[in-house]
């Protein structure tokens, strides 16, 4: 059976198409510059003796991310929220009773990876921004709702005022470039996260160590699973913006 033509041309038609869809455009280019401009900054910073407290801040609120959507979870699957706690050594903890495990407990990583890679996608449109910044608030009032000590109150009342800021006295601008720091950030943090504490050392304490118990499966199994996920949000992100924000 000779090959169908139309077969060939509309195929090569679809490729044109993705390939088209997935060429950033030059303000995307530019957009791409400042996420990888962040990314080398923040490795960089992350490694440097004293320089490393210039990121204290915004680990803070990645952790916070982090606590926000185990609680989030939590209330899904029925779960009562009693505690949210932030502590200086960029650690943090959630009580709640009730709940499933198997799904509050994945929440944590997977959850601030995932408000991470929204923030990235929503840097690629200033009205998205925009929007993002909302949720955020909205994600840090609720964390401050649920607070119970000095530190995870103050970081979320500073990082919401930053935010409120831009909008009262710029009208908003700077937010795409703080939205982009802060989603690069929370994507960083969280994978490295994974690898440090699940994959390279093992936290008898750690999400995947208590989820693994509950499961059967191996913690650092876990982890892999979760970082396969959280790069995919990360890439994702950015392929996403790219086409839809053209």
């Amino acid at each position: 059976m000779a090959p169908n033509p139309y077969y060939f041309k509309r195929q090569d038609n679809t490729n044109q198409q993705i390939t088209k869809a997935l060429t950033p455009t030059e303000q995307q280019k530019v957009i791409l510059y400042i996420i990888c401009g962040y990314t080398l900054g923040i490795l960089i910073l992350w490694h440097m003796p004293v320089l490393k407290y210039l990121l204290y801040p915004f680990k803070l609120v990645t952790v916070a991310f982090h606590e926000f959507s185990h609680a989030f979870v939590g209330i899904l699957t029925g779960a009562k929220i009693l505690a949210i706690k932030l502590d200086p050594n960029e650690g943090g903890s959630t009580t709640m009773t009730g709940g499933s495990l198997y799904c509050t407990l994945p929440a944590g990583y997977l959850g601030s990876s995932f408000i991470g890679a929204l923030m990235i996608f929503c840097g690629f449109n200033e009205t998205a921004t925009k929007v993002a910044s909302v949720l955020i608030v909205l994600c840090l009032l609720v964390t401050l709702f649920w607070s119970r000590n000095i530190l995870s109150a103050v970081v979320s009342i500073s990082f919401i005022a930053v935010i409120i800021l831009l909008w009262v006295f710029w009208d908003g601008k700077g937010l795409k470039y703080i939205i982009l720091f802060m989603g690069v950030m929370s994507c960083f943090y969280s994978l490295w996260d994974i690898v440090d504490d699940l994959i390279a050392r093992k936290v008898n304490d750690s999400d995947a160590t208590l989820f693994a118990k509950a499961t059967g499966f191996s913690s650092r199994c876990c982890g892999c699973l979760w970082l396969m996920v959280s790069l995919i949000f990360f890439v994702g992100s950015v392929l996403l913006g790219i086409v839809a924000f053209k």
